[in-house]
């Protein structure tokens, strides 16, 4: 981000700009030179990302616990130094930086290519080098925070510039980030997260006044001088004749200089030898001929923080907020609606449902996903039904005069998809009585019933038609059922071996610490278990979307991954469940477990039968062992079949699954005070087929 060669410019060629500081200190003298005001630095959360996610274990979805204790452990540290932290999250991608952000999506897709080769060859996890963040790490970021009491806050334009403007305008000791933008801005001081020695409180500052003394120009340049060298917004190629002429008309006096250092130096003495009546006109002229003028005094101007001007340019009116209302009206004329959605973006509860009211827009960037694996669909093509029912809830499903029903873009990263243009999605009604409830329904009344409706569509979006049954479950435990039932009916090659991986983990993780969860240990890393890993993490980023859309029928807190998810649980719970392990080890003894795992899946495989899914058992290749001459899994006896799911016995060994009474092809059993009944094909079969419609 930022300018491309600017920070090894500064550190190669002008190291007196990088200058070590301990913040203790710069806080102290702060609150001296402002009496009753809290030191307080801005925090560019994005650019932290990968400084915060300390867990040594990176590919198995997030270790989600070790994570929320690292970072409050980052935050504690800056209280006891009597610094206030404020952060602010990227929360839209602007237009003119669609095509930065589409080359930065299919780079990481190569990437991840990569990771998952290392990762079959070798059976393990790569090293920090191919460090890919944790799909939603931002997203649960912005929710971790604000459990932790952290001022947490998304921007409605470019974050760097809401970052820079937040430090301007609030007098902030300074900006913790890395993004040479911020050398850019006119605004305080900016300090490096990677140099950050968290233990002292010790870090880089950048110096921007150290910078333009090298550079030999002013602050107010460094706009010009930003978009002249390149930056995401102005392309090289666009500039290439422009550097050569600096180039030739400048003779650098220290030759040891790399070439990129020598255009930097170049182009700030052509900025420099500019005489200020003729600015604008010999800018123009210098550059080649078809350059977008436009293009560059509207970068010119992104860099421009409240009440500032730039020499370079006409004085211009600022934005209009009138205007910019008006253009989201536009998009959505319920105005309550639309600031209810406005605040609960600039809270970080969710941007997807504003971006999609304003602008009927939305993106998903990489997750680590296994594009060879051809019975895995991409997660981006998983969820998308789920979308077209959240798309549903916020823009309808009416037809407009043309006869075209209200559809979304969608900028998803899945398998083959080059970006080159959004996928045009159209929102689907609910299957639910009533029809599809609006958002003033779901959002505004404040009826006691109300709770129900946004409790039973929230189901709807997953699929699911009767809610007696989870509502008689914790919140964390139905979001999780509610997930998995959607994702065994979106995706066939789904097993009994990864249903129970999914349920043991949820169950064991309840009763584990953080340091319990970094002392696992995995016998190696599985492709399949890595995959399946970030597809659950996803959908609950998606079960977070339909929650704000439904009105929130759940606390958001409820749906995070630290209450439902760790990656390395779930990597060692889908090894055993492939070995043909018992439940009692995947329970890890805990007999208190049984009944609750028993009922959670009967549930869940109720409702997948009532929809015509059948779940076979597909033990995955070397994870599985095979039995031995007695015939039976190593991991299973006789006895242990009491504690097997009421739903299923493990049989013999071609893993053909019976009812609970072998007695008979049909079984009636109990559950949450309903009966159901089961249909059985015996030893030819690969599954059950309903004999009636569930819940009977």
């Amino acid at each position: 981000m930022g300018v491309k060669g600017l920070l090894s410019f500064m550190q190669n060629s002008c190291p007196s700009a990088c200058v070590m500081v301990d913040l203790k200190e710069m806080a102290k003298k702060h609150q001296q030179a402002n009496p009753g005001c809290m030191p307080t630095i801005v925090v560019d959360a994005m650019s932290c990302l990968n400084y915060w996610y300390k867990p040594d274990s990176w590919v198995h979805g997030g270790q989600w616990r070790e994570y929320l204790s690292y970072l409050k452990n980052f935050i504690e540290t800056f209280r006891v130094a009597g610094i206030k932290l404020v952060f602010i999250f990227d929360g839209v991608v602007e237009q003119k930086k669609r095509l930065t952000w589409v080359k930065r999506r299919l780079n990481n897709s190569k990437e991840i290519a990569k990771i998952f080769q290392f990762i079959k060859t070798n059976r393990q996890q790569p090293g920090r080098t191919m460090f890919f963040i944790p799909s939603g790490l931002s997203t649960f970021s912005r929710f971790a925070l604000k459990s932790l009491d952290q001022d947490s806050f998304c921007s409605q334009r470019e974050a760097d510039y809401e970052v820079a403007a937040y430090g301007l305008q609030n007098k902030c000791m300074g900006i913790l980030g890395e993004d040479t933008d911020y050398l850019i801005f006119n605004t305080v001081p900016y300090f490096s997260i990677n140099s950050l020695q968290l233990n002292r409180l010790v870090t880089i500052m950048f110096s921007r006044e150290n910078l333009c003394s090298t550079l030999r120009v002013n602050i107010t340049d460094l706009p010009l001088f930003a978009c002249l060298v390149g930056n995401d917004i102005m392309p090289e190629g666009m500039l290439q004749g422009f550097h050569q002429k600096c180039m030739a008309s400048y003779h650098p006096k220290n030759e040891s200089h790399n070439k990129r250092a020598n255009m930097f130096l170049a182009v700030a003495n052509f900025i420099s030898s500019v005489p200020p009546s003729h600015r604008l006109r010999i800018v123009e002229e210098t550059l080649p001929l078809g350059s977008d003028m436009t293009l560059l005094y509207e970068e010119m101007e992104s860099y421009l923080l409240p009440g500032q001007q730039s020499p370079w340019l006409f004085p211009k009116m600022p934005h209009s907020q009138a205007v910019a209302d008006e253009q989201e009206r536009a998009m959505y004329p319920d105005k309550e609606i639309l600031q209810l959605a406005k605040e609960q973006h600039f809270r970080g509860e969710n941007s997807m449902i504003y971006n999609i009211l304003c602008r009927r827009e939305t993106e998903c960037s990489n997750t680590l996903e296994d594009e060879a694996d051809s019975e895995l669909p991409g997660q981006a093509l998983i969820y998308r039904p789920l979308r077209q029912h959240i798309y549903a809830l916020l823009v309808g499903t009416e037809k407009d005069s043309s006869g075209i029903r209200p559809a979304v873009k969608e900028w998803y990263v899945y398998p083959g998809n080059q970006l080159k243009q959004p996928d045009i999605v159209q929102a689907v009604d609910l299957n639910i009585s009533g029809g599809t409830p609006s958002l003033r329904t779901l959002w505004l009344t404040k009826r006691s019933e109300a709770q129900v409706q946004r409790y039973c569509t929230y189901l709807a979006c997953f699929h699911i038609e009767n809610s007696m049954e989870f509502q008689a479950l914790e919140d964390p435990i139905a979001a999780v059922c509610c997930l998995l039932i959607y994702l065994l009916l979106q995706v066939d090659s789904l097993s009994l071996e990864d249903l129970d991986a999914f349920v043991a983990q949820t169950l064991c993780l309840q009763g584990k610490s953080a340091d319990q969860l970094k002392q696992l240990q995995l016998s190696h890393v599985d492709s399949r278990a890595v995959h399946l890993g970030f597809l659950f993490v996803r959908g609950i980023i998606t079960s977070m979307g339909v929650n704000s859309a439904c009105g929130f029928p759940f606390h958001m807190d409820n749906l995070m991954p630290w209450k439902v998810f760790d990656g390395k649980l779930f990597h060692q719970k889908y090894l055993q469940a492939h070995r043909g392990c018992s439940v009692e080890e995947l329970l890890e003894g805990n007999s208190s477990l049984l009944t609750q795992f028993q009922n959670l899946k009967s549930l869940i495989c109720a409702v997948c039968i009532s929809r015509s899914r059948t779940i076979e058992s597909k033990p995955r290749g070397s994870t599985f062992i095979p039995e031995r001459q007695e015939g039976r899994d190593p991991c299973f006896s006789q006895p242990n079949r009491s504690y097997m799911n009421p739903l299923y016995h493990y049989q013999d060994r071609r893993n053909h699954w019976r009812g609970p009474e072998s007695r008979s092809s049909r079984s009636r059993f109990q559950h949450s005070g309903r009966r159901y009944r089961l249909g059985y094909q015996g030893h030819r079969g690969r599954g059950f087929q309903p004999t009636s419609r569930w819940p009977r």
